[in-house]
């Protein structure tokens, strides 16, 4: 059944706004529409120039990270009937990274800090003799596949306070990507990630708020990775 809906979006156009401020729309919507199916319809029916990012729109590419009702959330994840529509919806962009439009924000420095725990296999040993891939035993896989999910929408790392704070921090993001490596029985470089991340930027930066794992889509249970990654850098061992 149709029922209006009002969002409430933080707006702001560099060319013309000298400070961000919230616009209100109003659409027809079914329950079961998600708050990007709500943007969509502003922007093809009611204003052209709102600007947010999406790809996929379903819950895979990570583009449509923004905070819904002061959480962090994928818009295409949120269903109406999952909030409170007899309110207004408040809209904005993620914190902690620099405005460029709208719901846009520079993901630049969050791809900086995941490209600096080195976030890719690296095994410069000869492929087995036999021609077959490395293989990895049920147990060696389990360890590390909940750190597989990390779809980098910026969720997690822009929901933390010590990132607010001062970005030099790598994030929770970047931490679960390291551990997805870390812990991979066929990579030969966790001692070098484990020494990146022991650093100033690195994991003991966590203050553990838990705001990461509450705002992660994925549901990726990142508060345990980093102190993982913290008791692998103390005690020198991945078990």
């Amino acid at each position: 059944m149709l029922e209006k809906v009002t969002l409430k979006i933080l707006r702001y156009n560099p060319e013309k706004d000298a400070q961000p401020h919230y616009e209100r729309y109003t659409v027809e919507a079914e329950p079961t529409d998600r708050i990007l199916d709500v943007l969509e319809k502003i922007k093809a029916y009611q204003d052209g120039t709102l600007t947010f990012r999406r790809s996929c729109a379903h819950g895979i590419c990570g583009s449509c990270a923004m905070r819904i009702n002061g959480r962090n959330r994928l818009a295409c994840k949120t269903l109406l009937k999952t909030l409170d529509t007899s309110k207004e919806i408040t809209v904005e962009p993620i914190l902690g990274l620099p405005r460029v439009k709208d719901l846009i924000v520079d993901m630049t420095t969050f791809f900086d800090n995941y490209k600096k725990v080195m976030p890719y296999f690296i095994n410069d040993e000869p492929l087995p003799e036999d021609g077959r891939e490395r293989l990895q035993s049920p147990e060696e896989r389990a360890r590390f596949d909940d750190t597989t999910k990390c779809i980098l929408c910026g969720a997690c790392t822009t929901a933390c306070p010590t990132f607010w704070a001062d970005n030099s921090y790598v994030g929770p993001s970047a931490i679960v990507n390291a551990h997805r490596f870390i812990f991979d029985s066929r990579d030969r470089a966790a001692a070098e990630r484990l020494k990146i991340l022991a650093g100033d930027s690195g994991v003991f930066r966590c203050r553990t708020a838990f705001n990461c794992t509450e705002a992660c889509p994925r549901e990726i249970k990142i508060t345990k990775a980093i102190a993982e990654v913290k008791r692998a850098i103390i005690t020198g061992r991945l078990d």
